[in-house]
């Protein structure tokens, strides 16, 4: 093999052109001095050959980092697709026109135009929204979800957004309480995919309630007005602002809060867990409608002086 030329390292000593040993000029034994004298020269920070070397490759470092950093930017935004599951008045709900309503959608807009960016909502049943923010079917999740321990082993939460406790909502004479004992044998309604599904299965049922799930709320209310269902368990707040205010709902109360750790009252945005982009960008648009009254005035629109936030 051929030796490399080590004109940078002796450029005073080396007058073999292609010498890469300090044992080798001109094929000569060298002197014990002459060796020594090698050594400090090629150790010698002030060598300006080795000046000349380092310089190189410690800029290759920065080269690469410059390379990666212009060749690899963040996505630019242009719109926000919100996965929404519209038939939970009055926080999510469709219009006559097939589009969505409510206090929900309403923060969303109010999100996506601070972002400046255009709201895109995508309507899906609620069990299905997880599923369906992993699979890149829309970008976020807004609709009415509790933050909860399962939920975030899945996806990560943005800031608060609002607080709901659980209720139940029975016909006014049926004298039914929220517990297990009280609803013995009787039949309770709930949405597919809510924590109020997770608390009926581990504390209703286990105590001899019968289960029935729905794909919507609608569905539940429907089946609590023909006599179907004994009670059904959902947001207090949504029970109250929508089916106890409409004429369906005139024979129908709501219980007292449930409290209980498998139904927190925290909801907020969800998002995927490697999307920290978006994650900041939603955080720094909820703490402006904050800081700019945006967000009271949307909460007085829909619930008047009710504090939601801190419900």
């Amino acid at each position: 093999m051929d030796c490399i030329p080590d004109g940078w390292l002796h450029p005073a000593e080396n007058n073999n052109k292609y010498g890469c040993g300090e044992d080798r000029i001109d094929s000569l034994p060298l002197s014990k001095s002459v060796v020594r004298r090698r050594r400090r020269i090629a150790i010698n920070p002030n060598n300006p050959g080795l000046k000349k070397m380092n310089i190189k490759w410690l800029a290759l470092p920065a080269i690469a980092l410059l390379c990666c950093t212009t060749g690899a930017s963040a996505k630019e935004w242009k719109e926000l697709r919100f996965g929404v599951n519209p038939s939970y008045p009055p926080f999510e709900s469709t219009t006559a026109d097939g589009g969505v309503q409510g206090f929900g959608v309403d923060l969303g807009n109010a999100i996506c135009a601070e972002l400046k960016l255009t709201c895109v909502w995508v309507s899906n049943d609620f069990d299905g929204l997880i599923p369906g923010l992993k699979a890149g079917k829309f970008d976020a999740i807004e609709s009415s979800m509790t933050v909860t321990d399962a939920r975030k082993k899945q996806i990560d939460f943005t800031d608060r957004l609002y607080a709901g406790p659980t209720a139940i909502v029975t016909r006014k004479d049926a004298g039914l309480l929220p517990t297990a004992e009280s609803l013995r044998g009787k039949t309770i309604g709930y949405m597919q995919g809510t924590i109020q599904e997770t608390y009926a299965k581990a504390k209703l049922a286990p105590g001899g309630v019968k289960l029935r799930a729905y794909q919507n709320q609608d569905q539940v209310y429907a089946d609590l007005v023909y006599g179907r269902l004994d009670a059904s368990i959902q947001d207090k707040l949504q029970a109250q602002m929508s089916f106890l205010t409409s004429p369906q709902g005139a024979d129908f109360q709501n219980s007292e809060g449930i409290s209980d750790p498998l139904v927190p009252s925290e909801i907020a945005i969800g998002v995927r867990k490697d999307n920290e982009e978006l994650k900041g960008m939603l955080n720094a648009a909820i703490k402006a409608l904050h800081d700019k009254g945006i967000y009271a005035q949307i909460q007085q629109k829909h619930f008047g002086d009710l504090d939601l936030y801190n419900n």
